[in-house]
């Protein structure tokens, strides 16, 4: 699990779960286990969270069974507060799914892990949010810069250098997913 920012570093990251782990088993553990020192919202502050985590104080959840993904409104405005709520929230929602596409594109041992013991593989995902946030905040980056002048772009695993590519045509715009 992890959280991050409007400026796309990650502020927050819990590793070491196995992949089949429910979003709501990690979130409570997360957030209601001291050792892990989750940042609570503090008032009038929310985290913007999917379906997958529990509706609580301080947590923004989508509304259910109400159009959510911009590929569901087909250019036609929502039709009620709820959709336009979940629209929001979906816009929104881009920033981690795009901060995550930057870390996995940049970082490709994120994508097949060699059979390092599992402190050793936590250890490397660590270094690599850590990384992240150090390039980010630190200096000027092809991949961010991509990002920063087309609000659409999120990095894919299987592109080429996006130094090599003029990205107004090539292709790199992928349509926000829920992962």
């Amino acid at each position: 699990m992890a959280t991050c920012d409007f400026d796309m570093c990650f502020t927050f990251v819990s590793i070491g779960w196995e992949g089949s782990a429910h979003d709501t088993r990690v979130f409570i553990n997360a957030t209601q286990n001291s050792k892990f020192n989750f940042p609570q919202p503090p008032e009038g502050r929310y985290y913007l969270v999917d379906k997958g985590y529990p509706d609580r104080k301080g947590y923004l959840v989508p509304y259910s069974k109400t159009r959510y993904h911009q590929s569901q409104f087909q250019r036609e405005p929502p039709n009620n507060m709820q959709e336009a709520f979940n629209r929001s929230h979906s816009s929104l929602r881009s920033h981690i799914e795009r901060s995550f596409g930057i870390l996995k594109k940049r970082f490709k041992i994120l994508g097949k892990m060699p059979k390092y013991s599992v402190q050793t593989q936590i250890d490397v995902i660590m270094a690599t949010f850590s990384l992240h946030n150090y390039i980010r905040n630190s200096q000027e980056d092809f991949i961010f810069t991509a990002m920063e002048q087309h609000p659409n772009y999120i990095p894919r695993d299987e592109l080429h250098d996006v130094r090599n590519h003029d990205i107004s045509t090539s292709g790199l715009f992928e349509e926000h997913r829920m992962r």
